[in-house]
């Protein structure tokens, strides 16, 4: 089964590099990657032609999400997976995918991978230091280690690296380009997919790559993570936390479709008191970032 790969790259010929690398050395079949390379002053356009590689391509920094819908534009298959450029894909990910794509009986749903690195990702026990950049990775560490990382299967991830069909993808319109340069965007995309009847939102366990960490993202990390909360906030009512928490059910263990409403209890409604108490005052005195 092959899956048409997206890969959006800001300046990051390094990461870049070794995420193809990667993909070429740890997957069972030969996919479709296709790439959108933002400014590309840094030789990965050279890179990029010089290795027959599909891309497009920006003079400036268009972010993450434009990136990605102009690369998804390129795809040839039926699945468009969506990864960052700074993580490198661990043996046999494609496999594990294509066994859960195969257990369904429609399109409505929601794969991602399980995430693994030197600053841990939210998820217990994923810290495993290989390397914090491309100059100290270990690739023979991490692969000799990797599987030793205890978890599950896991309900409602938004993290990269993630899968949908492409028929989903082009009817939500891929990622929302208000959401540029990225942070929010993937809990964007997914409540426009619950919005669309999605209800399986499932991280597969097996399904691992190690992440370096928002390389790609980091330029005034804190000022841009609060922009694209705050758009969510206005465009959703509700705050990406609790759309997360409540509706996703992120990082518990899976069991199964989503309920059709979120969980609710006084915890929700406090947490959707504070949302509407938040977006009143932003109503009334907007803040311009």
């Amino acid at each position: 089964m092959k899956f048409s790969i997206i890969i959006p790259s800001w300046n990051n010929l390094n990461y870049l590099k070794l995420c193809l690398d990667s993909i070429k050395k740890n997957s069972n079949y030969k996919h479709d990657i296709n790439i959108h390379l933002n400014e590309a002053t840094d030789g990965s356009l050279k890179f990029v032609k010089d290795s027959g590689f599909k891309f497009t391509h920006s003079k400036e920094n268009k972010g993450l999400c434009s990136g990605a819908n102009l690369a998804s534009a390129l795809s040839e298959t039926d699945y468009i997976l969506y990864s960052h450029d700074d993580m490198y894909f661990l043996p046999d990910w494609d496999l594990f995918l294509k066994n859960e794509v195969n257990k369904m009986s429609d399109n409505l749903y929601y794969f991602s991978g399980t995430m693994i690195g030197p600053k841990g990702s939210g998820l217990p026990n994923d810290f495993l230091n290989c390397g914090i950049n491309d100059s100290e990775f270990d690739e023979n560490k991490l692969l000799s280690n990797y599987k030793n990382i205890n978890y599950f299967d896991h309900q409602g991830t938004h993290w990269a690296p993630h899968l949908i069909h492409k028929s989903l993808w082009d009817k939500i319109g891929g990622f929302s380009e208000e959401f540029n340069p990225g942070f929010a965007s993937d809990t964007d995309l997914n409540m426009k997919l619950w919005k669309s009847g999605v209800r399986i939102f499932k991280g597969i366990d097996q399904f691992r790559v190690y992440h370096f960490g928002s390389i790609s993202l980091r330029k005034k990390k804190e000022l841009i993570r609060n922009k694209g909360n705050r758009n969510f906030l206005i465009k959703w009512g509700i705050s990406s936390e609790l759309f997360i928490k409540f509706y996703l059910r992120s990082n518990t263990r899976y069991d199964g479709p989503l309920k059709t409403k979120p969980l609710i209890n006084f915890k929700y409604f406090v947490n959707l008191f504070l949302c509407k108490l938040k977006l009143f005052f932003l109503k009334i005195i907007p803040i311009k970032l």
